[in-house]
């Protein structure tokens, strides 16, 4: 069943135009593109029982951990399929694991899409929440030297309503 479902998978990345490696049998990783977070990194486990899902969001935060963590937790309420989960460097996955019998093209498309919607929706929320004080630096920065500040767009509310005035 493993064989099965790692070709059931593959099919999919192939439908989909997507490229993917698969340095070991059953470990395939690949990049979903996104809008917000412009590519989710994802490494589909298959093994003997199941399908393993692990998609990279976000490294360690800077700062606030508790309340990203928090936002996180109560994130996981309202998912579908998949949580939120921290490994022990701190850094910010999504992750899911469905039976073999369930590796199907529709659930395919519902479980990464539900990833990829999940990540680039959370991103900009959790680097407001997780890193709010490189971000001002970097603004600040880029505002002092006449750089563009394009890549910081999302942030443009909050970084020039907490702008220090002078």
């Amino acid at each position: 069943m493993p064989d099965e479902a790692a070709k059931v998978v593959r099919a999919w990345l192939d439908d989909n135009d997507i490229a993917y490696d698969e340095q070991q049998p059953g470990q395939i990783s690949f990049a979903l593109p996104g809008e917000k977070k412009l590519q989710t990194p994802v490494r589909l486990d298959v093994s003997t029982h199941a399908l393993g899902i692990h998609a990279f969001v976000c490294r360690n935060p800077d700062e606030n951990h508790q309340v990203v963590y928090r936002w996180l937790l109560e994130k996981n309420l309202r998912l579908y399929a998949v949580a939120f989960a921290v490994d022990k460097d701190g850094d910010i996955y999504l992750d899911a694991r469905l039976p073999l019998s369930s590796v199907t093209a529709d659930d395919l498309d519902r479980i990464l899409g539900t990833v990829l919607s999940v990540a680039d929706n959370s991103f900009n929320t959790i680097l407001e929440l997780g890193f709010a004080s490189s971000i001002r630096k970097e603004w600040e920065w880029r505002i002092s030297r006449g750089e563009s500040t394009k890549n910081l767009e999302a942030f443009r509310g909050w970084l020039e309503r907490d702008a220090p005035t002078s």
